[in-house]
């Protein structure tokens, strides 16, 4: 007799969706091996993530609700999944960026989370030198989907040129994440401005922060430190914070020069824009 492993659905969402997982599996009396068939894959992945040995991606997920017709439930689940597989100090910040209505932020030496390639984000991610770094990709992915709504939140992004030059993951993957700031050029609901070298010192000079704003909840702060990050809704740090977002966008270029800047360095540092 083959030993099958019991699931524990309550220990956690990867947990409860290979449970699920198993159960839809079982009820329309498919082997692993079977359903691997149908989904392009092995049946040795389904065991797997039937066991939280893997974590699903959502392309994994969607795919599932069309073999298994199950009327979304693992497209509905993997958001949970992958959420979970963030930095327990991480979460907090995410599942409020999820709520905002307006977000801004100065980044001096990463681009926007929101904003990067999965090329781009695996590189900078693997910095950390994580146990299971496609697992944070996947969830840093999954962030970027509030982008996707049909109302997205307002965001204004200021990059420091040296976030531009850095050439995180190499000369291919910064020309294609150059290009992908380039496609929010004409984006109604994202803006992009780039502190240049030449403004010298600057309002941030000690580093990176994010605002978030809500429609019924106080105004938020983020910034990160070397292992963790940090939110306040304290009124002194939110008006000290504002007061340098308006200075650092009086600093930067404009919106149309900024996109004039980066292309400018993607041809001279990365070569022809694609």
């Amino acid at each position: 007799m083959p030993n099958i492993q019991t699931l524990d659905a309550c220990a956690s969402p990867l947990s409860y969706f290979g449970a699920e997982l198993r159960r839809v599996r079982e009820a329309h009396g498919l082997k692993q091996a079977e359903l691997g068939e149908k989904l392009f894959c092995s049946g040795s992945l389904i065991g797997q993530i039937e066991t939280t040995k893997k974590v699903p991606t959502r392309e994994f997920a969607e795919a599932l609700d069309r073999a298994l017709r199950t009327d979304g439930l693992f497209s509905r689940l993997i958001g949970l999944v992958l959420r979970s597989q963030l930095p327990s100090w991480f979460r907090p910040h995410a599942d409020m960026e999820a709520k905002a209505t307006y977000i801004s932020t100065y980044q001096s030496q990463v681009v926007y989370g929101l904003l990067q390639t999965e090329e781009y984000a695996r590189a900078v991610l693997a910095t950390g030198m994580p146990d299971d770094l496609e697992s944070l990709v996947a969830a840093r992915m999954e962030r970027q989907r509030i982008l996707e709504r049909e109302q997205p939140p307002l965001a204004w992004a200021i990059l420091d040129e040296a976030v531009l030059h850095r050439p995180i993951g190499g000369h291919k993957v910064m020309r294609a994440q150059l290009g992908r700031l380039l496609e929010f050029a004409t984006n109604r609901w994202m803006r992009i401005q780039v502190l240049p070298f030449e403004a010298g010192e600057h309002a941030s000079l000690d580093g990176s922060f994010t605002a978030m704003r809500f429609d019924n909840d106080p105004d938020i702060i983020y910034t990160e430190d070397l292992i963790s990050g940090h939110m306040t809704a304290n009124p002194d740090t939110i008006r000290e914070a504002s007061l340098r977002y308006a200075h650092l966008q009086a600093t930067a270029l404009s919106v149309e020069k900024s996109v004039a800047r980066i292309s400018r360095v993607m041809k001279e540092r990365y070569g022809d824009r694609p």
